[in-house]
């Protein structure tokens, strides 16, 4: 969490700046001195202390627990019987529980479920962008469930504004697509895996399983900030 607490600063994309500058800002700040000391034992500033103390901080926040961590605990009436039918589906005939698991809801692996758009407009090459490996063409990594009422849109490119149009193509079985004749020898040509399949889901299955995915929503909650140093 250190490393992501300082990837922001530098990111091009978000603040593009160099953490030894923000360093040599925050120390120039006297009402910061008295913070550094009481937190590290000194007053000195460094670029390892303030990632430490915003990693350290991050780590306090914790999502609260959902209708479906109580259920889970032993609350039966949690969950609605269309909801509690959708769990099911999740967990067999949807095949959703194939890299949707774990508490987190995640495999925390990288699959290509055919939305490469390979050759074409919108055209991502996920990890291969990383490793410039061809089995890792259209690869994105598993995205955690929770919360995933309030994430739209869906997919790695916001193709998808609600769950039931994502729903709706899983159960299409998403794409499988063949290299046309220029495409035979593309050693690049993406392969979507066999995880994803078509489901065959009913639309009263679908409904359940979509009410189940809702159940999955987080209350959240403000945090309100501090009045820091300015000078």
């Amino acid at each position: 969490m250190e490393e992501q607490a300082e990837f922001p600063i530098r990111d091009k994309k978000e603040m593009n700046h160099h953490i030894d500058f923000a360093t040599k800002r925050i120390a120039e700040i006297n009402g910061y001195k008295e913070l550094f000391k009481a937190a590290f034992g000194d007053e000195k500033v460094t670029n390892d202390r303030i990632t430490k103390a915003i990693a350290t901080f991050e780590r306090t926040i914790l999502s609260p627990k959902n209708r479906f961590d109580k259920f889970i605990a032993g609350k039966s009436d949690e969950l609605t019987d269309q909801e509690i039918e959708g769990l099911h589906l999740f967990r067999t005939k949807a095949r959703c529980i194939n890299c949707h698991n774990t508490a987190y809801f995640s495999d925390n692996k990288f699959h290509n479920i055919g939305l490469t758009y390979y050759g074409r407009e919108y055209e991502d090459l996920g990890l291969y962008n990383t490793t410039k490996l061809a089995k890792n063409v259209g690869e994105f990594k598993t995205p955690s469930l929770r919360e995933v009422p309030q994430n739209a849109p869906y997919m790695h490119n916001g193709l998808f504004p609600t769950i039931r149009g994502v729903i709706n193509m899983y159960n299409a079985g998403m794409f499988h697509f063949q290299p046309n004749e220029k495409q035979k020898n593309d050693s690049l040509f993406p392969k979507t895996t066999e995880l994803v399949q078509k489901l065959n889901l009913t639309a009263s299955e679908m409904d359940a399983l979509e009410a189940f995915l809702m159940s999955l929503k987080q209350n959240q909650y403000k945090i309100r900030p501090p009045q820091l140093p300015n000078k």
